[in-house]
């Protein structure tokens, strides 16, 4: 039980060192005090995150059969969330017809890509002239993130230093950012799991000597001790307890980006221009950015996310769950069994890495819920069927209970064809944020 007092702690409250601030996650003693009749329970923060996979899926392996309810069949893809049917949502029936352009000829990964959180047909060009449309999250970044350090935190494995001509004639800038603030402003995506971290917990000095500190064994906490012990003095045990285990998430964080920069550099990699701090591992890469969303989360340094499984066309090989071909390669797979059953494993390996993600937010206490309670977290891709590179029928997960705004457990079917951008009217309206409309919608999908 929590010490009460007359006076809550801001919700604002941080640690402050040389050059470190570090956000804390809600507290009880951040819940104003007992009144006379009755205490004022903290209302729930709405957290939105989206998350882009490559090269579209095996939609029979995805899509449950029959006409949506309750009572659908999990399939092969969506096996890896079975724990946690009850606070998903899948969807089919979706399409981003408005990145349809029977005179585009190529490139279709791109606008794909550059489309699929606008509904805006990315503008053909390989120079500065860039233009989408303004995105999702960043609807939902203007109202959320009027009280976060962080307006919307946007996270990548891949390396988006690619310049020039990606595909067809279209900047590469189309497949670097799902994120777009407004239609000439893409959002940089970050992979260096160092770089993160800085972004999350550093408040001052340069980024070169932020690096500089990383690659001590000193932790950022050893800035803040004093600070935590004059928390811990306002604190009851349930709070410290809370306070503790948070202060030891961040810290074994920092030991594990110090552990991948001291193995890159007793084994360095080829001669590939990799970042140091970035695990070669795929799936480490992948957890570590997870973990560190989670805290951010968490201590609402953000409330907005974006994430890259990869970028389109991407032709990672995943030999260590048996598939040495290239994504890109047997996402073609022209009916051969072979190249669906390689796809499937590449599909159903990425929900699984998203699924931990899930766990995390599950495990995660936040106020009188948990942060999975209070977060609607969307998983997709922005074609249905990669053989035939078409937007329509797009896989479509949705995870969490937007602090009461989303039921679980449910296949809903949609009309074929129903504008993507419907859902995402509706998502903007589950977490707060009304906008009239947005490319292509036609309406609210009211029964979601």
């Amino acid at each position: 039980m929590n010490i009460i007092t007359k006076k809550a702690l801001s919700r604002r409250t941080v640690l402050r060192g040389m050059g470190t601030m570090v956000a804390l996650p809600l507290l009880g003693a951040m819940v104003p005090a007992l009144t006379a009749t009755a205490k004022t329970a903290a209302a729930p923060i709405p957290r939105l995150g989206f998350f882009y996979a490559p090269n579209g899926m095996f939609l029979p392996n995805f899509h449950p059969a029959g006409d949506g309810g309750r009572d659908y069949e999990i399939t092969p893809i969506l096996r890896p969330l079975e724990a946690y049917r009850e606070q998903m949502v899948v969807v089919s029936g979706l399409s981003n017809n408005g990145i349809v352009s029977p005179n585009e000829g190529g490139g279709v990964h791109t606008r794909a890509h550059g489309g699929w959180l606008s509904g805006v047909l990315p503008k053909r060009t390989e120079g500065a002239d860039i233009e989408a449309g303004k995105t999702v999250d960043q609807y939902a970044a203007d109202v959320l993130g009027r009280e976060t350090s962080l307006r919307s935190l946007e996270l990548t494995t891949e390396s988006n230093y690619t310049v020039g001509n990606c595909e067809n004639g279209y900047s590469c800038t189309y497949q670097n950012s799902t994120s777009w603030r407004s239609p000439t402003t893409p959002l940089p995506h970050e992979r260096d799991p160092r770089v993160v971290f800085r972004r999350l917990f550093g408040d001052g000095g340069s980024v070169a000597a932020r690096l500089a500190q990383m690659q001590t064994d000193r932790s950022i906490l050893d800035s803040v001790t004093d600070s935590i012990k004059g928390l811990e003095r306002r604190l009851g045990p349930g709070d410290r307890a809370v306070v503790e285990e948070y202060l030891s998430a961040v810290r074994e964080i920092e030991r594990r980006i110090q552990r991948t920069e001291q193995n890159d550099a007793s084994t360095p990699l080829p001669s590939v221009g990799q970042p140091a701090g970035v695990p070669d591992d795929y799936d480490e890469h992948v957890e570590m950015l997870f973990e560190m969303l989670v805290l951010a989360y968490q201590a609402d340094i953000t409330r907005v996310s974006c994430f890259q499984m990869a970028r389109e066309l991407s032709g990672r090989t995943y030999p260590d769950i048996g598939v040495p071909e290239a994504h890109h390669s047997v996402s073609h797979h022209q009916l051969n069994p072979h190249n669906i059953q390689q796809y499937t494993k590449i599909n159903a390996h990425q929900v699984s890495l998203f699924s931990k993600l899930i766990e995390r937010l599950h495990n995660t206490a936040d106020g009188d819920g948990t942060l999975l309670d209070h977060s609607i977290m969307l998983y997709g891709t922005g074609m249905g069927d990669g053989d035939h590179h078409t937007p329509y029928n797009l896989p479509v997960i949705l995870a969490g209970g937007g602090c009461g705004q989303l039921a679980g457990g449910r296949h809903m079917k949609y009309e074929m064809h129903t504008p993507f951008m419907n859902l995402g009217l509706t998502l903007l309206d589950k977490v707060g944020v009304h906008v009239d409309s947005i490319a292509d919608s036609t309406g609210r999908l009211t029964d979601l």
